[in-house]
C-alpha cells in the first residue's frame, strides 16, 4: 500500500511540473507576440523661420587696429534698409569658425535676391560671432541668428522675396531658411549636410544661392552636434538675450569668428 502511494505521489508531481513548464511556455509566447514594435524613426523638420527678437544695447563694435579709424559695424547693421547693394555674379565669403577655416562660392544667378541679401550681410560683419545653433546630423548646419538682440530686432520685418529655386539642396550648398508663408526670409541659412532634394520643393521651395569650396565641408561637418534638434537653444529666447543665454546654456556651440568676402 505504501509503495503505491509513493508511485501515485510522483505520478502527481510530475504532472504538475509538465503544466507548470507548458503554462510558461504559453506566457512567453503572448509576450512575444504583445510585445510593441520599435518606434520608426522620424526625419527632421526643415530649418524654420528667424525667430522674432526684442531690443536690447548693442554691443561695442571691434576696436580698431592702430592709426585706423574704428568702423561702427554694429551702427551700420541697426539700419537694414540701407544695405541694400547688388552683390557681384560671383563672390568668395571665407568663415573663420572655431573648428577651422572653409569658403564659400556664391553664384548670383542661382538665387540674385538671397545671394544679394548675403552679400550685404557678410559685408557688414553681421554673421562675426555668431553661433551654429542649430546642428542635425546627417541633415543641415544652421545659423544666422545675431548675438546682439538689438541687431535681431532691427532685422525683424525685412523679410526678402522669395528666388525661384534653380538648383538643387545638395550636400555643401548653402540655402536660406523659411518659413511655409511666401517671402519670409530674414537672417537664418544653413548648410546641406547631405544632399536634401526635398527642400527643393517643400513650401516655395528653399533656394539654394553658394556651396561650399574644396574639402571645406570636412571642417563644416565638424560643428558641434551634441544638443541634437531637441536639446537646443530656444531661438526666441537667442534673439531676445543674445549670446550670454547661449554661453550659459549651451557652451560647447562652435561659432562664426568671422566671416568675410575675399
Amino acid at each position: 500500500m505504501a509503495e503505491k502511494a509513493r508511485i501515485a505521489g510522483l505520478a502527481t508531481a510530475a504532472m504538475f511540473a509538465v503544466a507548470v513548464f507548458l503554462s510558461g511556455c504559453k506566457s512567453n509566447e503572448q509576450t512575444a507576440q504583445t510585445a510593441p514594435p520599435q518606434p520608426p524613426p522620424t526625419e527632421a523638420s526643415a530649418p524654420p523661420v528667424p525667430p522674432p527678437p526684442v531690443e536690447s544695447k548693442p554691443e561695442a563694435a571691434p576696436a580698431a587696429k592702430p592709426g585706423e579709424a574704428q568702423h561702427n559695424y554694429t551702427k551700420e547693421l541697426l539700419a537694414p534698409a540701407k544695405l541694400k547693394e547688388k552683390a557681384p555674379p560671383t563672390y568668395k565669403v571665407k568663415f573663420d569658425t572655431t573648428r577651422g577655416v572653409f569658403t564659400v562660392t556664391v553664384t548670383r544667378d542661382w538665387a540674385p535676391i538671397g545671394a544679394d541679401r548675403f552679400y550685404n550681410l557678410v559685408k557688414h560683419h553681421f554673421f562675426d560671432n555668431t553661433s551654429f545653433f542649430r546642428v542635425v546630423p546627417g541633415f543641415v548646419v544652421q545659423f544666422g541668428i545675431s548675438g546682439n538682440p538689438a541687431v535681431s530686432a532691427a532685422w525683424k520685418n525685412m523679410d526678402i522675396k522669395d528666388d525661384p529655386v534653380t538648383q538643387s539642396n545638395k550636400r555643401g550648398t548653402l540655402t536660406f531658411a523659411q518659413t511655409s508663408q511666401p517671402n519670409s526670409r530674414g537672417t537664418q541659412l544653413f548648410f546641406n549636410l547631405k544632399d536634401n532634394s526635398q527642400l527643393d520643393h517643400m513650401g516655395q521651395g528653399f533656394a539654394p544661392f553658394g556651396v561650399v569650396d574644396g574639402n571645406g565641408m570636412n571642417v563644416v561637418e565638424m560643428m558641434y552636434e551634441g544638443y541634437g534638434d531637441n536639446a537646443g537653444p530656444d531661438q526666441d529666447q537667442l534673439a531676445k538675450q543674445g549670446d550670454p543665454y547661449l554661453k550659459k546654456g549651451w557652451p560647447k556651440l562652435d561659432y562664426i569668428k568671422s566671416a568675410t568676402l575675399v
